[in-house]
């Protein structure tokens, strides 16, 4: 394992905290922190591990900042909160079960989607209200069973990889109707907090982490993490979705760029 010195140190205390501020957005922030971890020379397994356990507080941290917008949902939340953490458990097995290489072709296509499904998320949303019209009165944050079980699939990946969960995250939400990208970015920093939670607990156990690497990033990355989404709040809803779709997009081109 390299050790640390102060060019290490000044690269990923810096991307952790581009990682931190953009995964409080929008997510996306691995596209800055796992390549810092490489170009330092740590392994590619332990730079995966090592930059899920670096990320975690600064989802904890995007969570807390957006506090308000989290009590709305005070039906639906529990319910989200148990099936990311079940499905973050099943991703970590997963992974132990399969091979990075196999799963990586199928990472482009999922962001792929996942950015053309935010982009078109009101046209989605309009034509699949016509088809089932919600009743009157009904609350516009109420999160039905097809809701939970995209949410599963969602915190599966994210225990497997994690790469674009959060971009996965606000397709669903916003194709089931919400409206509010903050209150949408509230519930993708909270249900990525507890899809870390279990990768951290997973990765910790396992021996796979670095921790000189990973406690400049957690410094760093919480920063980042609480400072982007008080940031985020001031952003106007428009220029947010451009942001998120950018986000998207450049994550797609990169990850198909890798596999040729």
């Amino acid at each position: 394992m390299p050790g640390l010195d102060l060019l290490d140190i000044a690269l990923i205390g810096i991307a952790a905290f581009a990682a931190g501020a953009v995964n409080s957005v929008a997510g996306g922030g691995t596209f800055f922190s796992f390549p810092a971890l490489l170009a330092v020379g740590v392994p590619p397994v332990i730079a995966n591990a090592s930059n899920s356990v670096a990320l975690w507080p600064g989802s904890l941290a995007g969570a807390w900042a957006f506090r308000r917008e989290l009590k709305r949902f005070s039906k639906s939340l529990p319910m989200l909160s148990v099936v990311a953490f079940f499905g973050g458990i099943a991703g970590g097995l997963l992974l132990l079960a399969t091979s990075n290489a196999a799963f990586a072709k199928l990472i482009p296509w999922l962001l792929l989607v996942a950015t053309v499904l935010f982009a078109f998320s009101g046209q989605i949303s309009a034509l699949v209200k016509k088809w089932k019209p919600a009743p009157d009165g009904a609350d516009e944050r109420h999160i039905g069973p097809g809701g939970y079980v995209f949410q599963l699939v969602v915190s599966i990946y994210g225990g497997f990889f994690g790469a674009g969960m959060g971009i996965l995250m606000i397709a669903a939400l916003a194709i089931q109707g919400f409206k509010d990208v903050h209150e949408i970015n509230a519930l993708k920093n909270w249900l990525s907090a507890v899809i870390y939670s279990v990768a951290v607990a997973t990765f910790v156990l396992a021996g796979a982490v670095s921790w000189p690497h990973t406690l400049v990033m957690i410094a760093t990355a919480t920063i980042g993490g609480y400072g982007g989404a008080a940031v985020a709040r001031r952003v106007p809803a428009l220029w947010l979705r451009r942001f998120i779709i950018g986000v998207g997009g450049l994550l797609t081109l990169y990850y198909f760029g890798k596999t040729l």
